[in-house]
């Protein structure tokens, strides 16, 4: 299949897919711990696990047309955690013997992220002075 509104397509449904399963997944798990987010947790760990077996099994030569690989682990995986492709991404740089490069992804990953979202807070903070009522 190379038309590419029916690959996006396909990609779209498994992430839609793949959310809904998390939202369940953490709704559910929200009866165990108010307190801690073992959702996501959970979420960060069963999406790695899918995309682990999808790359096992496309490793192994099992027969997975790239339409089904892209629903599944672009998709799905993608929907479900975005945690799942970072990890494949390094682990595809470590297998390569780019060390450094997967440290700064990883080291990266997770401090520019944690900047952007006190950046957002603190920018809605800004914006909820200046504006008034618009912003809070």
């Amino acid at each position: 299949m190379t038309n590419p509104w029916a690959i996006s397509l396909l990609v779209g449904l498994g992430g839609f897919a793949g959310s809904v399963a998390r939202y369940s997944l953490s709704v559910t798990s929200q009866r165990f711990s108010i307190e801690w987010p073992i959702g996501t947790l959970a979420a960060n760990v069963l999406g790695c696990l899918a995309i682990g077996i999808l790359t096992g099994l496309s490793a192994r030569g099992a027969v997975l047309s790239p339409e089904i690989r892209l629903a599944l682990a672009t998709g799905f995986c993608g929907g479900f955690t975005t945690m799942s492709s970072m990890v494949y991404e390094t682990a595809e740089m470590i297998r390569a013997s780019e060390y450094l490069h997967a440290t700064i992804y990883v080291a990266g990953t997770f401090l520019l992220s944690m900047a952007a979202f006190f950046a957002g807070v603190m920018v809605l903070h800004i914006l909820s002075k200046i504006g008034g009522g618009l912003w809070n």
